[in-house]
């Protein structure tokens, strides 16, 4: 039986669990930023200058935008890297 790691931890490559991040059921383009180490630019340019990147948001209007912490989560858990052994 594989145990959950605590929230915040990385995975095994066996467990391919999803990334827990946060509580919080949504994020802000700035906490997004934050939680990344990028400018908040680079969030609003990866969801509006083609080809588009980054997690999927929601459009709440015109001037706000929020981010699933769910999509977040599977969004960085997709890009996961595993190096191979040499």
């Amino acid at each position: 039986m594989t145990q959950n790691p605590s929230p915040g931890t990385a995975t095994t490559p066996e467990t391919h669990d999803t990334i827990r991040l946060s509580s919080k059921p949504f994020m802000s383009t700035e906490e997004l930023a934050a939680l990344l180490d990028v400018d908040p630019s680079t969030i609003r340019r990866w969801r509006t200058v083609p080809p588009l990147q980054g997690p999927p948001f929601i459009q709440i209007s015109d001037r706000v935008v929020k981010y699933a912490t769910a999509d977040v989560e599977q969004w960085l858990s997709a890009r996961r890297v595993y190096p191979k052994a040499a």
